[in-house]
């Protein structure tokens, strides 16, 4: 199995993951020079030690498999020496997973993030099979994505069980806000658990949790590192305050959805990522000024705020 850059004992992708925004230029196509450009950004000056590409903050629905092949490429060149790259593989169709599992392991990716398959509410038998097929595809460490606000189907905490006697299943990002199924989870089947939460990143350290895959990672990872390591050192009170001064980013991110939030939020910061690809529409206005006020009463130094008006 494929070792991460920043894996250590317990943790297998490393602490804080950015799940990363696809970068597209004026003509709406996939802008690997700023790709890259972001990504050591946010490896070298916001804390953070590993990145989500072709995720659903990627815009994963959108791009095409080559788009991600690419992306994906130039990412792990740009950081993939000093940082983890874990590649979104997971769709509602097993065999395309497959295909993308064995294409992200072909470009250099250091693991998967695998979604529970959407729309097709498959029963937990088919959830089992289908993460158990796309982790013998490859030789990459797997990250179980547990979504049901988007997916409708949880993964019951039995079939967590059953997937972890897999070998290259290590670990869950959890977005399904049942902290006690989590519990349960990393307690009989010692899966590392990732939040995939950001408002809820906290309560995850809580009850065991190893780290973050982050949307307002975009702007604030050093904020959750600190966050991470106030809470593993004994000071609770300090991550809690850090916590707290994070509320007006959840809040805003919330409110607009995380590529809108994410893109616009880089954008007042002074990095220039595109608008989202159809379905999703750029921020509107009133969106944008929320966002603003956010990231102004969160401390944030706006370099470029007149730009999130383009």
């Amino acid at each position: 199995m494929t070792d991460c850059p920043t894996a250590i004992p317990g943790r297998p992708f490393g602490r804080v993951l950015t799940a990363m925004v696809t970068p597209f230029d004026e003509d709406g196509k996939v802008d690997l020079k700023v790709a890259q450009e972001l990504a050591a950004y946010l490896v070298d000056n916001v804390g953070n030690d590993g990145l989500v590409v072709n995720g659903t903050t990627g815009e994963s629905p959108t791009t095409t498999d080559q788009e991600k092949e690419q992306l994906l490429r130039a990412v792990v060149e740009a950081v993939g020496d000093r940082a983890t790259v874990v590649a979104g593989a997971g769709t509602n169709n097993t065999e395309h997973s497959v295909e993308l599992a064995r294409s992200a392991e072909k470009a250099g990716a250091h693991g998967l993030l695998v979604v529970t398959p959407y729309y097709s509410r498959p029963p937990q038998e088919g959830l089992y099979q289908h993460f158990w097929t796309v982790a013998d595809a490859t030789g990459l460490p797997v990250m179980l994505y547990d979504i049901p606000p988007r997916s409708v189907v949880p993964i019951q905490v039995d079939t967590l069980k059953r997937l972890a006697e897999h070998p290259q299943i290590v670990a869950v990002k959890d977005s399904k806000h049942d902290l006690w199924a989590g519990s349960e989870a990393m307690n009989d089947a010692g899966l590392a658990y990732y939040s995939g939460e950001d408002p809820l990143n906290l309560p995850w350290l809580s009850v065991g949790a190893v780290g973050f895959v982050s949307v307002i990672g975009h702007v604030v990872g050093d904020r959750l590192r600190k966050m991470l390591d106030s809470y593993e050192s004994g000071d609770v009170a300090g991550a809690l305050e850090v916590h707290k001064g994070l509320l007006p980013v959840y809040r805003s991110m919330n409110f607009v959805g995380g590529v809108i939030f994410a893109k616009t939020a880089l954008r007042l910061c002074g990095y220039e990522t595109g608008q989202p690809r159809l379905p999703l529409p750029a921020a509107t206005e009133e969106q944008v000024r929320l966002i603003t006020s956010d990231l102004w009463d969160a401390g944030l130094v706006l370099v470029n705020p007149d730009a999130a008006q383009r």
